[in-house]
């Protein structure tokens, strides 16, 4: 009975992993269509992307203060009472912070709305971002109850919801960009600074849709757990509720604060570095290369492994309520292996088809390969360090990533101002700060987890097997590539040879035996994915039980 129990649980966490993994998929895949449309669009282009990410950015880190901590939070204490028993203290827990948040969101939004002169003009000295800035105001409130709701569901272990949430909010995202654009452009007659905000407008939009989507939900659906059978629990007043989230959440929210001010560093210092040595127009472009395509390029990966930061936080919270360290330990070194499995071949294709890769995206703005394939060595601290984060915060250890963080946002502003306004180096000092800060945290995040967990990370099966699959994967696909630029176009040629690059790496993972037959037992379908590896005799037979 408890072996078919755990069993259950596995398969529900990878079930969740996935159904937010093909979610994060399908958002990036989506707002890559709109970022390609701005990028290429005749008048908007990279410094139409400078007026966008810069309010985009200060936006960003204004919501991260209000409410991004809220989710994870939200949904480590609701798991913790629901694996007690107590599902009344689970929805309690719920709307008091939907209360809570709700009016946090709601001053965040006069901060941004009534600040927007004074941020634009002074802080990062873009003032066409103004009007980004009061486009993207409203989203603040409602971002923040999006994210109490999400977390209440995930820790409910209902993940699908969230993904649902998130690709529909990226659908109307994308969708009215591209109306509003247009009609901004015709209207003003190509004036970039209001496409701009038109553009940061449509992110308004799709909240609230997102939120209505999120609200209607959760009315249908209220009786999720607080009618089913549990411990009673001594109730605490509202302030101690209060103050259990906000222990939880602050802690959280400092480590997506840090990587928001990561990205707020370059807003605002890169183009201040930059003109030193150049005018402000040339300064602009170079900084709307690195936050429209280069940023947009190496978040992708991320968008892969989200899923399993996101379902670490509620799944270890619950195994440690229910005493089970056994399989939390199994949960975290899976997800770190898959995670090594999806930062290297990603790192190592953006650097080899960094010129490719934006000549095929943003035909007319292709600038910019030299710092993609910079950037892109940062893609597997990233990773990792997102994952880690995931586990310390669902072991109790928040802070952890915060101290981390801390200390690679202060290398990285020390490297950014030091090294942006060297002409030989330029915007790409701002790459090199990215790749110390991420490797910062992902080596300290990963000292700390080593300490508090008995996990075992065999040197041949994280690091030796990995890089060979990867370089096999390399060799493999570059070769082809070359091969195939003698007989067709670039643009065909990237396409194939990055397809095959998959196909290739995914062979080379399987030939080399990676994962365990339990690991792959974890995965969707695993025992009838491991059936056939058995009989095309990869895998021995009497290894199955």
């Amino acid at each position: 009975m408890r072996k078919e129990k755990n069993k259950q649980a596995k398969e529900s966490f990878m079930q969740g992993v996935f159904a937010m993994m093909f979610s994060q998929v399908l958002i990036k895949l989506i707002g890559l269509v709109y970022k390609l449309y701005l990028t290429n669009r005749e008048g908007f282009g990279d410094e139409g992307n400078a007026i966008y990410s810069s309010g985009f950015y200060i936006y960003s880190l204004l919501l991260t203060l209000s409410s991004v901590g809220i989710p994870n939070a939200i949904s480590k204490l609701v798991s913790e009472r629901i694996a007690i028993g107590d599902n009344k203290g689970a929805n309690r827990i719920f709307k008091i912070a939907f209360a809570t948040f709700g009016l946090l969101g709601f001053i965040g939004t006069c901060i941004l709305f009534f600040g927007a002169h004074y941020i634009a003009n002074f802080i990062i000295q873009i003032p066409e971002a103004e009007l980004t800035l009061v486009a993207l105001s409203p989203s603040v409130f409602f971002v923040s109850l999006i994210c109490v709701i999400r977390g209440y569901f995930n820790g409910n272990g209902t993940l699908k919801v969230t993904a649902n949430s998130q690709t529909l909010e990226q659908i109307f995202k994308t969708v009215f960009t591209v109306i509003l654009v247009e009609i901004v452009a015709i209207v003003t007659g190509i004036n970039t600074t209001v496409m701009a905000a038109g553009a940061n407008f449509a992110t308004t939009i799709a909240t609230i849709g997102s939120f209505i989507y999120l609200f209607v939900f959760y009315k249908n659906n209220r009786t999720l757990n607080v009618n089913a059978t549990g411990v009673i629990t001594k109730k605490e007043s509202i302030l101690k509720v209060i103050k259990n989230i906000l222990q939880v959440s602050i802690p959280i929210s400092l480590s997506a604060i840090l990587s928001s001010i990561n990205k707020n560093i370059d807003s605002t210092t890169v183009v201040r570095g930059l003109k030193n040595f150049m005018n402000e127009g040339a300064a602009k472009i170079q900084y709307g290369i690195l936050s429209g395509k280069v940023d947009t390029l190496t978040s992708l990966p991320l968008s892969f492994n989200i899923a399993f930061a996101t379902a670490l936080v509620p799944a270890l919270s619950y195994a440690r309520a229910k005493n089970d360290m056994t399989t939390a330990n199994k949960r975290v070194s899976f997800s770190i292996l898959v995670t090594i499995l999806i930062g290297l071949p990603c790192t190592a294709g953006m650097f080899l088809f960094a010129e490719a890769i934006l000549k095929l995206l943003f035909p007319a703005q292709s600038a910019g390969a030299f710092l993609l394939q910079i950037s892109s060595l940062a893609i597997i601290f990233t990773v990792l360090a997102q994952t880690i984060n995931g586990a310390l915060q669902g072991l109790g250890k928040v802070m952890v990533p915060a101290i981390a963080f801390t200390v690679g946002v202060i290398a990285k502003f020390i490297i950014n101002v030091t090294l942006v306004p060297i002409p030989q180096i330029g915007v790409n000092g701002a790459a090199i700060g990215n790749i110390v800060c991420n490797l910062i945290a992902c080596v300290i995040g990963f000292y700390v987890l080593k300490k508090n967990m008995d996990i075992s990370f065999k040197l041949s099966k994280y690091v030796i097997k990995p890089v060979i699959a990867t370089a096999i994967m390399s060799i493999c696909s570059y070769a082809i590539y070359l091969l195939l630029l003698k007989i067709i176009s670039l643009k065909i040629a990237a396409i194939i040879a990055i397809l095959l690059a998959i196909v290739i790496y995914a062979l080379a993972i399987i030939s080399l035996k990676i994962f365990t037959k339990e690991e792959i037992y974890m995965i969707p379908y695993g025992q009838k994915i491991y059936k056939i590896l058995v009989k095309i005799g990869i895998y021995k037979a009497e290894n199955i039980a």
